[in-house]
């Protein structure tokens, strides 16, 4: 079993998008255990990505929160009822709260919120705004938003952002250059690594990683908090991924 990651230092949380273990990696983990409880001994954060096709019972919440420890942070992935089918408008609170009420039952462990919009959402800013003030009137926590249409990224949008506190995903591949850059809250910074040159399907390759680790080491005092997902699970990836930037966080700190 691999010990902890570095990732339990506060400032920086290193982990997949969702706990699935591949055998090739069970090595890795403990042998016994939920797999969320075995993955938690392991990496310190998680993306739940379900909630964003289906809701969970708070009550799901709540014994995920007392199945990991102390330091495990969620990220949690808004509905697509909220971003995909009302696009932010008037119509999505009602799907907002019962969502938030059920996520409050992870306590201390809800370490995010995540909204992905749609690649054909354009900016709006009276719609943008609209909905960002409804969700900080009920959420003050950390929110990151990947934003997938081109004009999520002019100085507008990015100040819109900023004044909710609302941190922009900097994500890979990027559908634009400048999604590759997280921005916007200037206290979390939130990486998604979605797998290249196949989105959700490829591993990255060991030169990635280096530069991955070296971006990481360099910006270790730019945000409180940092948050690198890697979502590329279709094949298994996500896990050997992580735990190989790990490895070279390890080596760095060892230099």
């Amino acid at each position: 079993m691999s010990s902890p990651s570095p990732a339990r230092r506060p400032e920086l949380r290193i982990g997949c998008a969702g706990w699935s273990i591949p055998a090739a990696q069970a090595r890795h983990f403990p042998a016994s255990g939920t797999h969320l409880a075995r993955y938690a001994q392991v990496f310190d954060a998680v993306e739940i990505n379900s909630s964003f096709y289906r809701p969970h019972r708070a009550l799901t919440y709540r014994r995920w929160a007392e199945s990991v420890p102390a330091h495990f942070r969620f990220a949690v992935k808004m509905p697509r009822l909220i971003s995909h089918e009302h696009r932010l408008r008037a119509e999505a609170d009602e799907a907002l709260a019962p969502f938030l009420d059920a996520v409050a039952e992870l306590g201390a462990r809800l370490g995010a919120l995540l909204l992905q919009l749609p690649p054909s959402l354009r900016f709006d800013a009276a719609v943008a705004d609209r909905f960002l003030r409804t969700l900080r009137a009920r959420h003050a926590g950390p929110v990151a938003c990947e934003p997938r249409h081109a004009s999520w990224f002019d100085a507008s949008a990015t100040a819109l952002l900023r004044r909710h506190r609302i941190a922009r995903v900097g994500a890979d591949p990027a559908r634009v250059p400048r999604a590759a850059l997280p921005a916007a809250d200037r206290g979390v910074e939130y990486l998604r690594l979605h797998g290249s040159p196949r989105i959700y399907y490829d591993a990255y390759r060991p030169a990635a990683l280096d530069r991955l680790a070296q971006r990481l080491m360099r910006a270790s005092t730019r945000t409180r908090t940092r948050w690198c997902i890697f979502d590329n699970t279709a094949l298994g990836h996500a896990a050997a991924d992580a735990l190989a930037l790990i490895e070279r966080l390890r080596a760095y700190e060892r230099a």
